[in-house]
């Protein structure tokens, strides 16, 4: 196994393995663009899918080497800790449901683990998992990518630095029409199976991105909330469908609606945030922009790396002001500062205050909020509180 701090690979690129993304997921594809747009990571290992079949081809299509292609994360995890040149870092980019073992894995053998969303398919899973987590010397980051865009870190700094004020109101919306009718590929056959999802279907996709987003710009911490969800397609097992209420210690309101059965929103995330001194407005659709609105006053247009765009939004911009920046390159950020903070272990350093990521109790938070969402519609939208 590696071993961190080693002087000769202090500056050298992050190795990378990868658990599931095959030749034939979406998501695989997007995880290796956005881990190499830096130039922080090489891929050098995987087990790319859960037939070995799939899993052999797919690793010869990356240019993996023979003997780094594996069979399944087991055979990885035991085989990349006992080499020199092991894998410093795992991306996790599989099903929900074997989120919990494939970390645990690697974590347990001090492999940083860079894992998609929600954190796991159950709430005991989650629980065990942080405990996994916190056990360890490895880094956990979760790739609630939304995050990274530069003009929701825009909107994150102007809150905490009270441009708005006391907050009192946050809407956040996910929609989507993908699945409005009942669809037979691989994407949608696994989303909407409940062994394979959670319990969550929508709330579970999107919801918790668009439940994660609401909190990393405003810093509001959830009480309870109440929600109403629904499986409109004859026959699907999850919900394609919430309304959902929330209640903020702080006594700040919020309403957050996904679906997935929504003609023509494609991937409409959307985020509007309300305080006593002013208002800010995103659309992940449109994202180089920010609407911010104070009390009284005209509303203004702040681009990202343009006109009135602070340090924030600066650190995580790669091109001139009117230069589209998007989906890869959030994607990419999020990478990009689990590199620093890898990079600052391998140095034995403290990372920098300025690297944000999703961590392991931001995955549990998301995971209690689709237990809380299930809970509280099959009690007719009763109150639930998170705890």
């Amino acid at each position: 196994m590696a071993i961190e701090g080693r002087s000769e690979e202090l500056d050298a690129p992050i190795r990378l393995g990868m658990v599931g993304g095959g030749s034939d997921a979406f998501i695989g594809g997007v995880h290796r663009i956005a881990s190499r747009i830096d130039d922080h990571y090489r891929l050098v290992a995987g087990a790319l899918s859960s037939t070995p079949e799939r899993a052999q081809k797919s690793g010869r299509e990356l240019g993996l080497a023979e003997d780094r292609i594996y069979d399944d994360f087991n055979a990885m995890a035991e085989a990349e800790s006992a080499r020199e040149d092991g894998v410093e870092a795992v991306a996790i980019v599989t099903p929900n449901h074997v989120h919990y073992a494939a970390a645990k894995a690697f974590l347990e053998r001090g492999i940083h683990v860079i894992c998609d969303k929600p954190l796991t398919s159950t709430l005991q899973d989650a629980e065990k998992l942080v405990d996994v987590a916190e056990k360890s010397n490895a880094l956990f980051i979760l790739t609630h990518n939304y995050t990274g865009y530069p003009m929701i870190r825009q909107a994150r700094e102007m809150i905490a630095n009270g441009d708005l004020g006391a907050l009192r109101v946050t809407q956040v919306e996910y929609a989507q029409d993908w699945l409005s009718e009942e669809q037979d590929f691989k994407q949608a056959e696994w989303r909407t199976d409940p062994a394979r999802s959670g319990a969550g279907g929508s709330t579970g996709d999107i919801g918790t991105h668009a439940f994660n987003l609401a909190a990393f710009v405003t810093g509001l911490e959830l009480e309870s909330l109440s929600a109403d969800i629904q499986a409109f397609v004859e026959g699907r097992q999850v919900d394609d469908n919430a309304h959902v209420m929330l209640r903020y210690k702080s006594g700040a309101r919020g309403m957050l609606w996904c679906s997935q059965v929504a003609p023509g929103n494609e991937n409409c995330l959307r985020l509007r945030v309300y305080g006593e001194k002013g208002g800010l407005e995103w659309a992940q659709e449109d994202p180089n922009y920010l609407w911010y609105t104070p009390l009284g006053e005209s509303k203004r247009l702040i681009t990202r790396n343009g006109a009135g765009a602070g340090a924030a939004a600066a650190r995580v911009s790669r091109i001139p002001p009117g230069h589209p920046e998007g989906y890869l390159e959030g994607f990419a950020n999020i990478y990009s500062e689990a590199a620093k903070a890898i990079i600052a272990k391998r140095h034995q350093s403290e990372v920098d205050a300025d690297v944000i990521y999703p961590t392991v109790q931001d995955g549990l938070l998301g995971v209690k909020f689709i237990d809380a969402c299930v809970r509280s519609s099959a009690g007719n939208a009763q109150w639930v509180e998170i705890k």
